[in-house]
């Protein structure tokens, strides 16, 4: 097995480069996983890199998860977005509201030439055959935890115990860093 990669602060611009020169990997699309530990910035990178590449769509899987459900999305991921994205047609898919504990509205992701899925578990081994690239937020558990402790607020307190938790135990079992593409530590500058 290959060391794994240097990390690496490429912009927006030079990896969107890098990311529309690939092949496709599901149908038409180039399939771009963005993971690492909640509160280490996937997100932000998504949505610079979704500018940087003209729109590109984003599936944000916490939009999929749900407070019962935190990594069992795979399936609804499969049925409602990647089976439809590899056919080139239109994915739809119910989008789950944190504070109402439902699912309040549906998202479309066009068949894009670049579709970002971005979200803890976005490498996951279920995926990798049909990501065509898959970027690490390299930055350590407790600093990303801390970040996403101070987004969420204090209200969020309960919930963050028992996420960290279960991310802890799907990491272990399903580790993504060794996996990825690039490893990306976040950039102050941009």
């Amino acid at each position: 097995m290959p060391a794994p990669p240097l990390p690496s602060r490429p912009s927006p611009a030079e990896l969107a480069a890098r990311l529309r020169a690939l092949p496709p990997s599901l149908g038409p699309v180039r399939l771009i996983g963005i993971d690492g530990y909640a509160g280490s910035g996937k997100s932000t990178l998504a949505a610079r890199l979704a500018a940087a590449l003209d729109g590109a769509p984003v599936i944000h899987l916490d939009d999929l998860a749900s407070h019962d459900a935190l990594f069992g999305w795979m399936p609804r991921l499969t049925a409602q977005i990647l089976d439809p994205l590899a056919r080139g047609a239109e994915a739809r898919y119910a989008v789950y509201d944190w504070e109402r504990r439902g699912y309040t509205r549906t998202a479309v992701v066009p068949p894009a030439p670049v579709v970002l899925l971005e979200g803890v578990g976005a490498g996951r081994r279920a995926l990798r055959g049909r990501l065509a690239h898959l970027i690490w937020l390299d930055v350590p558990r407790e600093r990303a935890w801390a970040a996403g402790r101070r987004r969420d607020g204090p209200a969020q307190a309960a919930f963050w115990r028992g996420w960290e938790a279960a991310e802890r135990r799907h990491f272990d079992d399903d580790p993504s860093r060794p996996a990825a593409d690039i490893l990306m530590a976040p950039r102050c500058d941009s």
